[in-house]
């Protein structure tokens, strides 16, 4: 006979191979055994049970319902062959005991293995025990039971003890070097508990120590913002101390290759390892110029995230983002030669354009195919400058990028002025690649911009950021929608060229019905992912209905309509209020004086905030005087496309634009 409560509350009797499980009943029979096996051999009042089954006030005859629940149980257990195996369930007085040996409880036998794990100084030993103590849970604790605050105290004390093992169990693995097995342990366990730092900790470690350093920092940034978003507190001394410590130690020189990681056809290389940069386009691209001198001392930082899945086409963007900023391209007639104003080395290119469009995606994808273009390392930042909440202070993203480089942290200075001069002479003879995602103003890029010679930058905004044209000698990419070939390839991507071949033409309107958005694509994507019977066509009839696209367009937080809201939300009161009036009030284009006719404004005013609309890329201005917004943006503007404007940034929990690497 065993007794379960490491899932549904079960009692099985009978041979191991082919246990049979004992009719319990309803939920208060099952909570009242629970009570009792969370107590084993030791007496529990009525007055307990009483408060476990009723979270309200309880009924008059509580008692005797009790009393019933107990008859019923002892009849069940006797059939079991309770008396066999030296089960006993008593009345003293008013409470009950249960009485058994303690081993047949699966609590018990699972305490018991995690206490005799030792994953220090036996780690062998200790992962063989403590795979055997978490193969006893087969799903939430003390399922069945009534949902009342004891119960709930309960179940969250045994999940308690399971995370500690899984805790352990990955310390094991890595005390023998596994650490592919102690991450495979640790990641599911950290997305059901995305606060529990101590886990997130541990994880980013062994993620940095099988050389996957971007996806460490990524864990740490998302646990970050959640800890900010839902609890209003920064990270705790553990995992700050994680993070700097992955910030400080050098790459490792040949990390292990990581199975999970695919390989792009059209890089043909782990992006973690030195490889010859491709033109995006096909073939080796032409070996950058190389700086004077070695390169320069310290660790090499590598804060890029994870290249996009999925990514394809925007071969054109490719090639001129490689043209604007390799370093020594500028020089190259295979990229047509440096524009005017632009340094012969360490360029900075801008990549604007809508919400969701893929600037993110875009940015990755190239500093992950000229890698070896950058061997003194590539520093990454999300300025959060669309993210609906607190943009990055640049002051602490120079201390991040000091701690990469190799500064300690008590050498860092503490005024942003003197932290970047000496973040500036750190990287002046150094070939690095800086991406600055996000942003959203040039004020909050230029105390970051690297200024060495050597050195590349990729901006990526909503806003176009004229101020770092002119100031700067910025470089613009505009990001514009997918074609219809790419889109369509874009789903077969993501779902298979199976789906796609079996409907060209319902995808060709998918595509058109997702504006050709990367992110609209890869949210209905999801939907059909998640619905394998489903055809493109059926998905694509649902789209139709203009009062559901915005809701079928989203995938839990990344839906097109929470990019837009963080979009709108950086606008004034009386700009999103031009949003709303245009999205009711014209089909597709609209010039100063019909938006001044629609809105009852003078039309100088008018002009100003269509100018503003299309900067933010809401609108878009074809020719002059003629703007254009697509029927995503007006669908938005005619619902909530107002609300939640004019807050100076703060805006209401759109993703951040690196939240969809399309």
């Amino acid at each position: 006979m065993h007794f379960s409560l490491l899932g549904p509350v079960t009692v099985t009797t009978g041979p191991a191979a082919a246990p049979v499980e004992l009719p319990l009943g309803p939920s208060k029979r099952r909570s009242v055994l629970a009570m009792l096996l969370l107590r084993p051999n030791s007496t529990v009042s009525v007055d307990q049970l009483v408060a476990g089954l009723w979270e309200d006030e309880p009924p008059a005859h509580a008692r005797t319902v009790i009393q019933g629940h107990v008859s019923r149980l002892r009849a069940a257990l006797a059939e079991g062959g309770a008396d066999e195996h030296g089960v006993e369930l008593t009345t003293h007085s008013s409470a009950y005991l249960l009485r058994l040996p303690a081993s047949l409880v699966d609590t018990v036998r699972f305490d018991d293995l995690v206490a005799r794990a030792d994953p220090e100084s036996a780690p062998a030993e200790a992962v063989t025990m403590l795979r055997q103590a978490l193969a006893l849970w087969r799903g939430p604790a003390l399922t069945g039971t009534v949902a009342s605050p004891p119960f709930a105290a309960a179940a969250h004390a045994l999940e308690e003890r399971r995370l500690t093992a899984v805790e352990a169990l990955a310390r094991a693995h890595g005390a023998l070097g596994e650490y592919e097995k102690a991450a495979g342990v640790l990641h599911p366990a950290a997305l059901g508990n995305p606060l529990r730092e101590g886990l997130i900790a541990d994880l980013m470690l062994v993620l940095y120590r099988t050389g996957r350093q971007s996806d460490a920092i990524a864990w740490f940034h998302r646990t970050r913002e959640m800890l900010a978003d839902d609890l209003g507190v920064d990270p705790g001394q553990r995992l700050n101390s994680a993070y700097q410590e992955i910030l400080r130690a050098e790459p490792a020189a040949e990390p292990p290759p990581d199975p999970r990681t695919s390989r792009d056809p059209r890089t043909s290389h782990d992006p973690r390892e030195p490889h010859t940069p491709r033109d995006p386009r096909g073939g080796e691209a032409p070996a950058p110029a190389a700086a004077s001198g070695a390169p320069a001392p310290g660790p090499a930082p590598e804060l890029l995230p994870r290249p996009p899945a999925g990514f394809l086409g925007r071969d054109a963007e490719l090639a001129e983002l490689t043209r604007l900023a390799l370093p020594g391209a500028g020089q190259d007639r295979s990229y047509g030669g440096a524009p005017a104003g632009l340094p012969a080395e360490g360029g900075i290119a801008l990549v604007t354009g809508a919400a969701g469009v893929g600037k993110t995606g875009l940015a990755v994808y190239w500093g992950h195919a000229y890698a070896a273009a950058f061997p003194d390392g590539r520093l990454f930042a999300d300025l959060r400058g669309f993210s609906g909440g607190e943009e990055a202070e640049p002051a602490a993203v120079l201390r991040e990028f000091l701690l990469a480089m190799g500064t300690p942290a008590d050498q860092i200075p503490p005024s942003e002025q003197a932290a970047g001069a000496l973040y500036r002479s750190l990287v002046a003879q150094r070939r690095l690649l800086v991406v600055l995602d996000n942003a959203s103003s040039s004020a909050q890029v230029r105390p970051l911009l690297p200024g060495g010679p050597h050195c590349a930058t990729l901006v990526t905004s909503r806003s176009r950021l004229d101020g770092l044209i002119a100031t700067d000698s910025a470089r613009p990419v505009r990001l514009h929608a997918l074609g219809p070939e790419d889109g369509a390839a874009l789903i077969g991507a993501l779902l298979g060229p199976d789906r796609v071949a079996e409907d060209p033409a319902a995808a060709q309107e998918l595509v058109t019905l997702c504006d050709g958005l990367p992110l609209a694509l890869r949210a209905a994507s999801a939907q059909l992912v998640a619905r394998p019977r489903w055809r493109l066509a059926r998905l694509a009839t649902a789209l139709r209905d203009e009062r559901r696209r915005l809701a079928l367009l989203s995938a839990e937080d990344a839906g097109v309509a929470a990019a837009l809201r963080s979009s709108v939300a950086r606008l004034s009161a009386d700009d999103a209020q031009l949003l709303r009036v245009l999205g009711a009030g014209f089909a597709r284009e609209v010039n100063t004086a019909e938006a001044a006719a629609l809105s009852g404004a003078d039309p100088d005013l008018i002009q100003d905030s269509l100018e503003r609309l299309a900067e933010m890329h809401l609108l878009d201005e074809e020719a002059t005087n003629r703007y254009v917004m697509s029927d995503l943006v007006k669908l938005f503007a005619q619902g909530d496309g107002g609300r939640g404007a004019g807050t100076s940034g703060e805006g209401s929990g759109g993703p951040p634009e690196g939240a969809g690497p399309s």
